[in-house]
């Protein structure tokens, strides 16, 4: 079957590739060495987490399709496709044979003769968002290249407020992805609507992000049926390692009324794990920048306790942690009025914002893509 196109608007101008006739192509396994796994992936292998999902490098490649097994999201799961770093369009698929749409700039012509592309695929959604990867085949001739990774790579660790909730396209439309797109690095979200950084239960999450940020599953695994567990995360999977961390999280603690010693107390111990991780990597500490209302208004949670944690850290000997100051960076026209969560101009806001921040503190965005493609 073919997989359906939700976001339409983007291949307008483009060309769209018919898949090969049943029984032809190249089957690449799941297991197979090129293909350059991100995200979180438990051992089916399947998705865990918005935004994780993997990249090819592929010559002359005129069609792709995805076999997913049965542990793949039902009804369907929706995923970003990006070729050759255009923008994201959105395609829905299931378990079974997804035959993917490729679009491309109508002016190229054929795909052939030796050109080279780089397909990009994500999951989109903070639920719904498991594919469940068995092979993927390519059309007949195509070859699989080396996927060179991106000398930057965020990790950004949130709520709701990161991972893209109410969005169109998911976390595809977020602050931190279109943060990652802006400076070409690779992007890790760990985010999830509903949960505290405390781990207590929240807004249907089992687990606050204090613990399940070091498990392989989402707090989806509670609802889940067949993998109704949670797994310890292998660091050493996320290749490259983060070169800087970025939290943003706060704002479900303070509506589950956890105290602001507790919080401090929590996220300060939170740090000192990251710290395990990565520990000379820059932590970026965002402040809120609160729930915005009709008559302009701006309701703030935890005020000054961020500022705190960051004097402690500079305090313990702690230099690379810094604290990024989000007042005044949402206002009412930036969010959905009925749930005052930044809309996609909002996050494009906040994302222009913070990487103007990130640029005055010394961050560059790179200039080529790591793995070129060959026209």
């Amino acid at each position: 079957m073919f997989a359906g196109i939700v976001v339409a608007g983007f291949l307008f101008g483009v060309s769209v590739l018919a898949a090969p006739p049943s029984g032809e192509g190249v089957i690449i396994p799941n297991d197979h060495p090129l293909i350059y796994f991100h995200g979180r992936w438990d051992a089916s292998p399947g998705t865990w987490w918005a935004g994780s999902g993997f990249k090819l490098h592929v010559q002359d490649l005129t069609s792709l399709t995805l076999n997913l097994g049965p542990h793949t999201t039902a009804p369907l799961a929706s995923v970003g496709v990006s070729v050759n770093y255009l923008p994201f369009y959105t395609v829905n698929v299931s378990a079974g044979a997804n035959e993917i749409p490729l679009s491309i700039p109508a002016d190229e012509g054929s795909l052939q003769n030796g050109k080279t592309r780089v397909l990009r695929i994500n999951v989109e959604g903070w639920q719904n968002n498991r594919i469940n990867l068995e092979n993927i085949v390519l059309n007949k001739g195509a070859r699989l290249l080396p996927y060179t990774h991106l000398k930057l790579a965020f990790q950004f660790i949130g709520d709701s407020l990161s991972a893209g909730q109410f969005l169109p396209q998911g976390v595809n439309q977020a602050w931190p992805f279109l943060t990652g797109e802006f400076f070409k690095a690779e992007h890790r979200v760990n985010a999830q609507p509903g949960a505290a950084l405390s781990d207590i239960v929240s807004y249907g999450n089992e687990h606050g992000v204090s613990y399940q940020y070091f498990r392989t599953e989402d707090t989806g695994y509670f609802y889940t049926t067949d993998h109704n567990f949670t797994t310890p995360w292998d660091f050493a999977r996320d290749r490259p390692a983060p070169t800087h961390i970025v939290i943003h999280i706060g704002a479900n603690d303070a509506s589950q009324n956890v105290t602001a010693d507790a919080f401090v107390d929590t996220y300060k111990k939170f740090l000192t794990r990251l710290r395990g991780l990565y520990p000379v990597q820059p932590i970026f500490v965002f402040t809120p920048w609160g729930w915005p209302s009709a008559d302009g208004s701006i309701s703030y949670y935890y005020d000054g306790q961020y500022e705190r944690i960051v004097r402690e850290r500079h305090l313990s000997g702690d230099r690379n942690t810094f604290l990024v100051n989000t007042t005044g960076w949402v206002s009412w026209e930036d969010v959905f009025p009925d749930n005052q969560h930044p809309n996609v101009a909002g996050h494009e806001k906040i994302a222009s914002l913070f990487e103007n921040w990130l640029e005055e503190w010394g961050l560059r965005p790179e200039k080529p893509w790591t793995t070129s493609i060959r026209q």
